[in-house]
């Protein structure tokens, strides 16, 4: 716990600026544990750590050849039919559209310009967002092939465990 007379001194320190006399400075330190499930779709995370991109598929309303979600979904957003699980195949990925930032957030601190990539994906009905963890000074552009890569050792299982890097 901060004692009250180190409260100002911490956000002088912080803020780097003289902090006036009369403002009010509170520090709540809390330690915060956050649990939630990916429930019906803890299968698509767990398939990210074991090198395997997973979607879901309407049977109802794709018909053989379409209608594959990614990221999954448990119930299809159209007719609200519990979707089925399928191993989905990368071959023929490309960027749709991309834009590069330099203030990625915490996940991205080892990779400074991120390029966050929009994807194209044969029979794939969505358009996932991801990033390109490789790119040389011309990349990314429009139509650029790109294959995924899978973070196998220390996974997180968030979506960070999935990046896209050029074909070579």
């Amino acid at each position: 716990m901060i004692p009250s007379d180190g409260a100002p001194k911490l956000a002088k320190e912080w803020f780097k600026e003289k902090i006036p006399d009369d403002l009010l400075v509170r520090f709540n330190p809390r330690e915060i544990v956050h649990v939630h499930t990916y429930g019906g779709l803890s299968k698509f995370f767990k398939g990210l750590t074991e090198g395997a991109l997973l979607g879901t598929k309407c049977w109802n309303c794709g018909g053989p050849e379409g209608n594959i979600w990614l990221p999954p979904r448990v119930h299809c957003p159209d007719c609200w039919r519990k979707m089925t699980w399928m191993t989905i195949d990368p071959t023929g990925a490309k960027i749709y559209s991309h834009s590069t930032t330099n203030l990625p957030g915490a996940g991205f601190k080892g990779t400074v310009p991120c390029p966050l990539i929009s994807l194209e994906i044969p029979k794939v009905w969505t358009r996932p967002m991801s990033y390109l963890s490789k790119f040389a000074e011309d990349e990314p552009y429009i139509g650029m092939p790109v294959k995924p890569v899978f973070r196998r050792r220390n996974p997180t299982y968030t979506i960070l465990d999935l990046a896209w890097v050029p074909v070579d």
